[in-house]
């Protein structure tokens, strides 16, 4: 008899927790055999980990786990993973958005034999802004990163153990969970839903933690970065060079003299700003070097309710 461990990231959640549970009680915990429901508070300020121990006081196959502090979604899925018992685990976010009766859906997938199941973004009900740069950002992805990515992107997926251990050997910081999982490369399958619009609590999800997956997205699997300083490198060298001709032919054809400071500012200025831009991507890979070489943890767990059971599972899976 298999089981499957649903893993869901909390971050000020306090709004959604209760109703999401009872949205899972009624769709689907009823059906799905045997399951687990590990939800991991990434340094929550608000009631989220009281209404957690609320919801585990109403179910025995909940499993808590609370961060030291906000580690980011990347570190709270992998805390997750690292602590779940299952033999597949789902991620499900807390907000609401996607249909609870998806994950009985991407449980048959895997039970047919895939190791990776995605939960593909049909359609958006958000603003057209939202909408486009989160296309813009999944087309930046399957052309430079992973051309494996759906066109409507994922939050949510289902991996089998085999990738749960992988995605632990890997222990990446700055990087994106979900390119990792398309990384390995395991047989995969999708599932296609309609996002809802977020209609309780605050979204978390702020313009600097978007950039910052861009640019994790980008950097960790990919060196299109660089190889863009390569190509802005020698098309400035060209245009510089061409320039110089330009101004040598008229100076000895036409007699025009080489004058204009403002000209030669402009030239200045214009290249600064292009080195100090190139070496803003070299520190990016610098920073990324640095923080994986002192091989600090992704995420510290402060507390964690039954650890035992977790670490029986564990020997009789090794056994076995």
């Amino acid at each position: 008899m298999s089981k499957i461990s649903i893993v869901v990231p909390v971050y000020y959640n306090e709004d959604t927790l209760m109703d999401l549970y009872r949205d899972m009680k009624k769709k689907i915990l009823g059906s799905i055999g045997d399951y687990e429901l590990v939800f991991v508070d990434d340094g929550s300020g608000d009631d989220s980990w009281k209404i957690m121990n609320e919801i585990k006081a109403m179910d025995e196959n909940v499993h808590l786990v609370k961060l030291s502090r906000n580690f980011g979604e990347h570190a709270a899925l992998l805390a997750g993973l690292s602590v779940c018992t299952g033999d597949c685990a789902v991620t499900k976010q807390a907000d609401l958005q996607e249909d609870s009766l998806l994950i009985p859906e991407m449980y048959e997938r895997w039970k047919a034999g895939n190791k990776v199941v995605l939960a593909v973004r049909r359609s958006r009900d958000e603003n057209a802004v939202k909408i486009f740069f989160a296309n813009l950002y999944y087309a930046m992805v399957r052309k430079f990163v992973n051309k494996n990515m759906p066109v409507g992107g994922c939050d949510c997926y289902l991996i089998d153990r085999k990738v749960i251990e992988v995605l632990e050997r890997l222990d990446e910081k700055n990087s994106s969970l979900t390119l990792q999982v398309l990384w390995a490369g395991f047989k995969t399958d999708k599932v296609y839903f309609d996002r809802k619009n977020r209609e309780k609590g605050k979204s978390r999800w702020t313009f600097t933690k978007k950039l910052k997956l861009v640019l994790d997205s980008m950097m960790s699997f990919s060196y299109a970065p660089i190889r863009f300083m390569v190509y802005i490198g020698v098309l400035f060298d060209l245009f510089a060079v061409g320039l110089l001709v330009s101004v040598l032919t008229e100076y000895f054809t036409r007699g025009v003299p080489i004058l204009g400071w403002a000209s030669l500012m402009c030239v200045i200025l214009l290249s600064s700003g292009l080195i100090l831009s190139m070496l803003g991507i070299l520190g990016e890979y610098v920073w990324r070097a640095l923080d994986a070489s002192r091989k600090r943890p992704p995420f510290i767990i402060d507390e964690e309710d039954e650890p035992d059971v977790r670490k029986s599972v564990e020997e009789q899976r090794k056994v076995q």
